[in-house]
């Protein structure tokens, strides 16, 4: 018979159950806080991620081409030498792998990615950092920059800033809080933010949107977004004219819970 998952807060703590949560003291949770940042948005559609332009989902688990624009991002080089990425396997269950970089020389990962959310700098020579822009992605490679793009580590950054994510097989997920910051240099210039969720089978809809000049916003939800396995996540943004030039930073809090169902036999 199946279990149910409890949140209730470890008896005998005084630790706010967030941050008991956070230091896996809570059976079966976990955390994750997804951001992005688009630094160009104007009067078209863009997903909140680093590379810009609309995000493309990958069909199939695939192998990943990691490269990177400087040759200098190597082995032994002054740049980035590893990179982590994490994202799902065909069954939509978490996977991560850490890769060494070869410059502009892709790599391939030894693991197939139907999903990639997130990738990190690991190690690095004496810059301390990545020299040139980091991909994971497919297609043929050019100067290290691959034809299609899933993660792109913007130079200086260390890791990706991309506002999507999908929920693991097996959890339901609650986001809690989303934010935005909007900047321009143009005046009576605006942008649109779109928090958005796809159901697996579905199609893309909107469950928040915001119009923003010039300014922040949080929005916590007092009773969280729920949203089943297989679900992917994703902020958009779009300028409201040609040429507004606005900088767009977003993010969303997620707490993922393991179903019941998936219990079975565990004591």
């Amino acid at each position: 018979m199946a279990r149910e998952v409890s949140s209730i807060s470890r008896v005998g703590t005084s630790e706010p159950f967030e941050l008991q949560v956070a230091r896996g003291q809570i059976a079966y949770h976990k955390t994750i806080f997804k951001f992005g940042f688009n630094p160009d948005v104007d009067e078209v559609l863009e997903t909140v991620w680093a590379q810009g332009g609309l995000y493309s989902y990958l069909s199939a688990a695939t192998v990943l081409k990691v490269s990177s624009s400087s040759a200098n991002d190597t082995s032994a080089g002054t740049g980035a030498r590893t990179v982590e990425l994490f994202g799902l396997d065909a069954n939509y269950d978490e996977i991560s792998e850490t890769v060494t970089l070869s410059g502009q020389t892709e790599v391939n990962t030894t693991q197939s990615f139907l999903r990639i959310y997130r990738m990190v700098v690991r190690s690095a020579g004496t810059g301390g950092t990545n020299a040139g822009v980091i991909y994971a992605g497919t297609g043929t490679v050019t100067t290290g920059v691959p034809a299609n793009k899933y993660a792109t580590i913007a130079i200086g950054d260390g890791q990706t800033l991309m506002a999507l994510w999908t929920v693991p097989r097996g959890y339901t997920a609650y986001v809690t809080q989303t934010d935005i910051t909007v900047a321009t240099t143009q005046n009576n210039k605006y942008a649109t933010i779109s928090f958005l969720s796809r159901p697996f089978g579905e199609v893309f809809q909107v469950k928040d949107k915001f119009a923003k000049s010039e300014s922040g916003h949080s929005q916590i939800y007092t009773f969280p977004l729920s949203f089943e396995e297989k679900t992917d996540l994703e902020m958009r943004c779009i300028g409201d004219s040609a040429g507004a030039d606005i900088a767009i930073a977003a993010a969303f809090d997620v707490v993922y819970i393991l179903n019941g169902s998936q219990l079975n036999g565990d004591n």
